[in-house]
């Protein structure tokens, strides 16, 4: 399986991180989600879910942080659209990011469990893209969280691809 996502100067291109224009904001995080494709799914997929998370957090907040989760993909060959976080055209489910727990506490407000950009605080952070095929269709509603899915898919990767997107400040 090929995860690509079209780099700049080996950076997430800035529309889609803290250097975004004010009106692709909310709550000063970037709300537009980044194309990129998945190709050469293998041929027994049943579903495909992702997770864009900064593990450059953990010495910042303690934790990972969760900027984008979506399961329900269709288990083939895709093209993700820009914005589809914000349009849904894919007809997925999000998950919940790391806005909707109590520590930073957006509640139930949209951009909660939708692409949340990256925003490091300094230097360089490495946002990480895990792609996972799987043998099975998972039956999530949005709002569901992190450690849901990754207890749900526990046996039933048939492949996952992690690709590192850096963001600088």
């Amino acid at each position: 399986m090929k995860v690509n996502v079209k780099l700049d100067n080996n950076r997430l291109p800035d529309k889609y991180t803290r250097h975004a224009a004010e009106e692709f904001k909310q709550n000063d995080f970037p709300i537009v989600s980044f194309p990129f494709s998945i190709e050469d799914v293998p041929a027994d997929t049943k579903e495909i879910a992702f997770a864009l998370t900064d593990l450059d957090s953990i010495p910042v907040c303690g934790f990972e942080w969760i900027h984008w989760l979506v399961a329900g993909l269709d288990g083939k060959d895709v093209v993700v659209p820009e914005n589809a976080s914000q349009e849904n055209p894919l007809h997925w489910t999000q998950g919940n990011n790391s806005s909707a727990g109590h520590i930073y506490n957006l509640g139930d407000q949209p951009i909660s469990h939708k692409y949340m950009g990256p925003k490091p605080p300094s230097g360089v952070h490495d946002y990480t893209l895990t792609v996972y095929a799987l043998d099975q269709k998972l039956n999530f509603n949005d709002g569901f969280w992190y450690n849901e899915l990754l207890h749900n898919i526990e046996g039933h990767i048939i492949e996952q691809v992690k690709v590192d997107l850096p963001v600088e400040n």
